[in-house]
C-alpha cells in the first residue's frame, strides 16, 4: 500500500497542528515550511475541512486547528477519509477488464493486505504519532 501525495500532505498538515496546537497555524506557513504548493495544501486543508479534522478561520491571525485533540484523531480514519473508496487494484473497482478476473486467485489475498493496512492504521491516534514533540516542534517552528 502506498499513501497518494495528498493523504500524506493531509497528515502532514494534521502532525504540525497537533504540534503547534493550540495555535492557529496558516495555509502558507506550512506550504513554505515543507517546500509544497500554497494552492494544493490549500486543497488538501478545505478537504480536512470538511471530513471535520480541521478548523479553518478566516482573516487576520486565521489559520488552521484541529477540529478535536489529536488523541481522538484516527490515522486510520484520516486515511480511509482521504482516499475514499480507492481501490487498491483494478480488479476492487467497477468496469474492470482484466481478463483472469473470473478465476483469479489475487483478490482475496490484495484485501486482506489492505484490510490489515488499515486495521494497522487504525491502532494509532494522531497524538501517537507526534509523540516526539520536542523534536518535532523544532522542526516545525515554520
Amino acid at each position: 500500500m502506498q499513501l497518494d501525495k495528498f493523504t500524506d500532505y493531509a497528515l502532514r498538515v494534521l502532525m504540525t497542528l497537533a504540534v503547534r496546537a493550540p495555535d492557529r497555524v496558516p495555509t502558507s506557513a506550512i506550504a513554505a515550511g515543507y517546500g509544497l504548493s500554497e494552492h494544493h495544501l490549500s486543497k488538501v486543508a478545505t478537504e480536512l475541512v470538511r471530513c471535520g479534522f480541521v478548523v479553518s478561520e478566516r482573516g487576520r491571525g486565521g489559520g488552521l486547528t484541529l477540529a478535536r485533540p489529536a488523541g481522538e484523531i484516527n490515522i486510520g480514519a484520516v486515511v480511509r477519509a482521504l482516499r475514499g473508496d480507492t481501490p487498491v487494484a483494478e480488479c476492487f473497482g467497477t468496469g474492470s477488464t482484466c481478463l483472469v478476473l473470473p478465476a483469479c486467485g489475487l483478490r482475496a489475498p490484495l484485501a486482506a493486505a489492505q484490510e490489515a493496512y488499515f486495521s494497522t492504521l487504525d491502532g494509532f491516534q494522531l497524538a501517537d504519532v507526534v509523540k516526539p514533540k520536542s523534536a518535532l516542534a523544532r522542526l516545525l517552528a515554520f
